[in-house]
This record gives C-alpha cells, structure tokens and sequence, in this order.
C-alpha cells in the first residue's frame, strides 16, 4: 500500500496526466480505497497542509451518471487548496482543471453517527455555517474512464481544492431543498440545479458522511468544511476562464484560472 501512496502523491504534486496504478497496487475495494487515499494524505499534508474538511462526489444523478458510479463517494480538503471569495488561480498549476457547483458546510461541533446516521435535527444542530462553494476538480489521469472507482477514491476523487463565499449562519429558515443554483463561466450559464438533487436534501450528504465516517472508526469535528456535492455536472475550463456561482440565498464565489 506504501508504494500506491508514494505513487499517488508524487504525481499529485508532480504534475502531468498519470496512467491508471498497475494491477498489483490498486485497492481491492472501496475499504481498501479509504485505506490507501489515508496514507496518500500523510504525504500531501508535507506540501497542501493537513485535511480540514471533506467533499462528497457523486451525491446528485446528473454526476452519478456523468461518472457512472451510483453511490456517494468522499474525499478530503487539504488546508493550502481552500480559497476564500474570489480566488486567482493558475491554470497552468492543474492537470485539466474543472469546476463545480456545490453547498458546503461548516460544522460547529463533532458529529458522531452510528449507520444510517443522525436524524436531520442532530445535522442542523451540528451546522453552523452554511457556504457557497466553488469546487476545484483535476482529472489527473490520462483516460480517466479507464480507471477504477477504488482507485479513484484513493486520490480523493479528482479533488483539488475548494473556493468558498460568505458564510450564513442564520440559515435555519430556509428551505434546503428548494434553494436553486447556477454555474457561469464567462459571464454564460452553464449549469443549474436546486438543494433538492443532492440525495433529496443537502443534509443527506452530511448524514451519509457522518455515518460513513462512523463505519471508518472516524467521525466529523467541529470546524470543519465539507462540500456536499455538485447541483451541476462538471465544466472544464480553458486558460483565462472566469467562474461565478451563485446559490439563491447563500451568495456567490468567483474564481479566474489565468
């Protein structure tokens, strides 16, 4: 397992589109997967700081079927990859970088959750801050499709970074599942979805993480973020792009990849 992680993370921090791991050091299963993408986080934490959150993939059908894969997936948030407001980036810095639409979280106690998870009033409680988020995606493989899920998780699921609006903390009122949000890249609307695609209700992605945690022995901290997954499907992005989302009530993030 060492040499997969070795692996995956000097290609992370390497640079340049990587072939899939050769048969011997690819995780078994997705237990495995969690195992491996652990020790590829002890590597990273050298350069991109230690994880301060998580992001969940494949929470809403339209990434479930853009990625074939048809059940959530998590991956961590380094300290160095969080932007905050309007973030300028270097295009060149990412394999081919992509760009999401998502609601993130900030959590202001630990969450524990035997499965199936906490009811939705122990998630409320646990939530502190509600964010518009940008996630930053890289799809570090020469021929992703190719790849296996496993694998994948190993590399926190094409995960790069996270840019982050405002925080709300007087979001109680509001109903989750209706909030509706947009994605424009270049000032064009490219995608748009609502707090209901994410497994019904935004709460249920933290619910699932909670107890998939728990599964894991682990558990969610006070402090903090997780990104609950994409309204839209992914937009990959040319140098120059700029990108703008905005969730109705939450606010809006922006990021240029010059």
């Amino acid at each position: 397992m060492d040499g997969a992680a070795e692996r995956i993370a000097a290609a992370r921090l390497g640079g340049g589109p990587r072939a899939a791991l050769p048969e011997g050091l690819r995780p078994r299963d997705e237990a495995a997967a969690y195992r491996l993408q652990a020790r590829v986080h002890e590597r990273l934490a050298r350069t991109l700081g230690p994880p301060v959150g998580y992001k969940i993939g494949c929470t809403t059908p339209v990434m479930q079927a853009y990625l074939r894969i048809p059940n959530p997936c998590a991956g961590a948030i380094l300290q160095r990859t969080v932007h905050r407001g309007h973030a300028a980036l270097a295009h060149r810095g990412f394999v081919r970088v992509g760009v999401e639409c998502e609601i993130a979280v900030q959590l202001g106690a630990d969450l524990h959750a035997a499965p199936p998870g906490p009811d939705r009033e122990a998630l409320r409680g646990a939530v502190a801050a509600l964010m518009t988020a940008i996630e930053i995606v890289d799809d570090r493989w020469v021929d992703y499709p190719s790849v296996d899920t496993p694998s994948l998780i190993a590399d926190d699921f094409f995960g790069a970074g996270c840019v982050l609006g405002p925080p709300l903390e007087d979001w109680r009122t509001l109903d989750l599942a209706s909030l509706g949000g947009a994605m424009r890249v270049n000032g064009r609307e490219v995608g748009r979805g609502t707090g209901a695609d994410i497994l019904g209700h935004p709460l249920e992605a933290l619910a699932w993480l909670a107890g998939h945690l728990t599964g894991r022995g682990e558990g969610l901290r006070a402090g903090e973020i997780v990104l609950l997954g994409s309204l839209v499907r992914t937009e990959w992005l040319a140098p120059g792009d700029e990108v703008e989302i905005e969730i109705e009530r939450l606010g809006r993030a922006a990021a240029r990849f010059g």
